[in-house]
């Protein structure tokens, strides 16, 4: 399979993140970040022909890993409760631009040009127009969420750009990343949030969070990128925002208002600008 289509796959499955995220906001974040991730874990079994071996990793690789799964879930997870939730999604959903502006940053002989900083204003812009555009109450639109909103985009932007800087592993190890992170995410409910008890239905989102957005994802994004040009599979990317907010808007029965749109457009303009090829 191609490296695009994988990514285009990967795109997919994240669109309904935020959606499912929203159904269960009812379920304590730490348990079911943790539900997920293992479930999402199981994928590893068949890639790894059941051999644990192939799953493991470096310390430090485990970290990261760590980090990037756990993290990012966790914050969006706390922005979905704490913000409008379309509004939050967009701003989460700063992390392709993210890549591309921290680059310089992350990764030695990668330099920022006037063309990165452009889309990087254009990105900011769409954010906040995400944020301000929205019709209610100033305690809405100033919804303290937006904040681990921002994080998670950091988060995933930076965990994207430091996987550059570790030995080459087996996308088979991305079970041991969701495993850690999801043991470590029902440990902290045990010790933060109280008992829940789930309904069939809950399982049946959960199993489908695990699978998909929290679990296949993680597979194919890997996938693709040791297979293909990641300055393409990066624009591929952007379609994610736009995926993920029209999702999230059906599920809750919304049409798309005109200042979503906008903050849509920016955004996704901005980090194709931001990852264009100049002209030889």
């Amino acid at each position: 399979m191609s490296a695009n289509l994988l990514a285009l796959g990967a795109v997919a499955l994240w669109g309904s993140l935020a959606a499912l995220g929203v159904a269960l906001s009812h379920v304590p974040p730490f348990l079911l970040t943790g539900l997920s991730l293992l479930i999402g874990s199981l994928i590893a079994l068949p890639l790894s022909r059941f051999d644990w071996r192939r799953w493991r990793v470096p310390p430090a690789t485990l970290a990261l890993g760590v980090y990037g799964l756990f993290g990012f879930h966790f914050l969006l997870f706390i922005a979905l409760r704490h913000a409008p939730p379309v509004q939050a999604n967009l701003v989460n959903y700063l992390w392709p631009l993210g890549i591309v502006v921290m680059a310089p940053l992350f990764l030695p002989g990668t330099t920022l040009t006037g063309r990165h900083i452009l889309a990087a204003l254009l990105g900011f812009g769409g954010a906040a127009l995400a944020i301000l555009g929205r019709s209610g109450t100033a305690d809405a639109i100033w919804a303290w969420g937006y904040l681990p909103a921002a994080g998670s985009a950091f988060i995933w932007s930076s965990y994207s750009l430091l996987t550059k800087r570790v030995a080459p592993f087996p996308t088979a190890a991305i079970g041991s990343f969701a495993l850690v992170s999801g043991l470590l995410s029902l440990l902290c409910h045990a010790l933060m949030e109280p008992a829940v008890s789930l309904t069939a239905q809950d399982w049946t989102l959960i199993t489908l969070l695990g699978l998909g957005p929290l679990g296949g994802a993680f597979f194919l994004w890997d996938a693709a990128l040791k297979r293909g040009d990641a300055r393409q599979i990066g624009v591929l990317s952007f379609l994610t925002p736009l995926l993920s907010t029209l999702t999230l808007l059906w599920v809750r029965g919304e049409a798309p208002s005109l200042s979503v749109g906008m903050a849509a457009a920016l955004i996704i303009g901005a980090a194709v600008l931001a990852t264009r090829r100049p002209a030889a």
